[in-house]
Parts: structure tokens; sequence; C-alpha cells
């Protein structure tokens, strides 16, 4: 069975690193909208007796995968196509609770890590760690702990203790996700196809974001949507 262009549940089979279900192996769900990184993680997860039983190449595939497939663990690249990695995270864990999140990303922001706690996520790794920093956090979170890594750890208190960074981000889920659909050039029928609602809600949506921004145009929400991370600059 395969999903939308781009992504494919997968049947894999590990023979180490038991998750939580009777000595089986950890069951993942994979989310990266590079094919070739998702191909090398697969590989490199498969390869250490994870299991890896989904791959998606956007936010909202990974939110659908999670729940059809319902895995222990979703790796999720915090900039992707349609639903950032801390908003699928959101998603996830309503459809699916028993799901653990860990981000990937190559961004160091304060509140980019304070927000992906907020989210419920339970483990970060950054792209510059090492693979088998990834493996650990997939093992430790499956098992029901958290993991952030010396470095992330540091900064995580660091922004408490401080107070430093952006200020809290106003919007709800739903504002974020109509965000980063309008900074991807989606119009407002595009919107309401993608979140399944009308195109008049999708419009109300965008002068709820543009009020509480205070940003009028296009080119300044994009400017928010990439100091946040929700976009690559």
């Amino acid at each position: 069975m395969k999903g939308p262009e781009g992504t494919q549940p997968r049947d894999g089979a590990g023979t180490s690193l038991a998750g939580p279900r009777d000595g089986m192996p950890i069951r993942l769900v994979l989310a990266d909208d590079h094919a070739v990184v998702r191909q090398a993680l697969c590989l490199l997860l498969t390869g250490a007796g994870l299991d890896v039983v989904g791959e998606a190449s956007d936010g909202h595939e990974a939110v659908r995968l999670v729940q059809e497939l319902e895995p222990d663990v979703a790796v999720l690249d915090m900039v992707m196509p349609l639903m950032n990695g801390v908003d699928a995270a959101r998603e996830i864990l309503k459809v699916h609770p028993g799901t653990r999140c860990i981000l990937l990303t190559g961004r160091q922001d304060d509140q980019l890590l304070l927000d992906a706690l907020q989210a419920g996520i339970r483990g970060c790794v950054l792209k510059t760690h090492r693979a088998e920093d990834l493996i650990r956090a997939i093992r430790d979170v499956a098992g029901g702990g958290t993991y952030l890594g010396p470095a992330v750890s540091r900064r995580v208190v660091e922004a408490y203790n401080n107070a430093t960074g952006l200020p809290p981000d106003p919007l709800t889920a739903r504002e974020r996700q109509v965000l980063q659909l309008i900074v991807e050039g989606k119009g407002p029928r595009e919107v309401a196809q993608i979140l399944g609602v009308s195109p008049k809600t999708a419009e109300a949506h965008r002068t709820h974001i543009t009020r509480k921004l205070g940003i009028n145009h296009t080119a300044g929400l994009v400017r928010y949507a990439i100091r946040r991370g929700f976009i690559e600059g």
C-alpha cells in the first residue's frame, strides 16, 4: 500500500532494540521531505534493528501514517511542507497519544526547543549529532524517557532561566498550520482543501493571524515564519 507521492507505509523487520510490546522491535514512522535523507535514515535505522513501518514527506502525511500504523515513535524533521515537525507532533499526540515524538532539527534556537517540549515532543536531536545519538534517542523515548543530549539540555535550561528568545507565539495550532500554508504560497481555496475547511473559514484564520501578529502582508508573514523556524530562509 502506498501513500501520496513521496510517501509509503513499509513493512520492516527488526531484530534488536526492543519496543514496549513484549520484546517486539521498536516501530517507527519517519518523516522528512528530502527523499535521499529519508532513505539514508531508513537504512541506518533498520540496520540498527529498528522497524521503520512508514515514511512521510510532509507533516500531514506523517500524522495520517501515525493514525493508521500506530508506531511506538515518530521521528519528525522540523522543516517540512504543509506542516512543520512541532505542529505535526501536536496533531500526532491527538490522534495517537501512545506514539512518542522525536524532533530532528538543524537549528539550536532556544524558543524552538521550548516550543517543541511544550508540544509534547520527547526527544530533540540536532542534525549535527552522530547517528548513534538518534538511535539512543529512539531507544530512550520508546522506553518512556526523554532525550535532549548535553548541548540541547544546556540551551533549554538557559532559555528557562534567562527567559531569552522570541516572545511566546500567540497563534493557535490551527493558525500556525494556516500560516505555514500561506507562506508556502497556497491560496484560500488550497488552504481550505488541505485542512478540510471552507474557504470562508480559511480566510477568517488568515484575518486572525494578521491581527494577532500585526502583519498585513505576505512578506512579513514569511519573515515571521522563518524566525520561528516553521520554514527555512
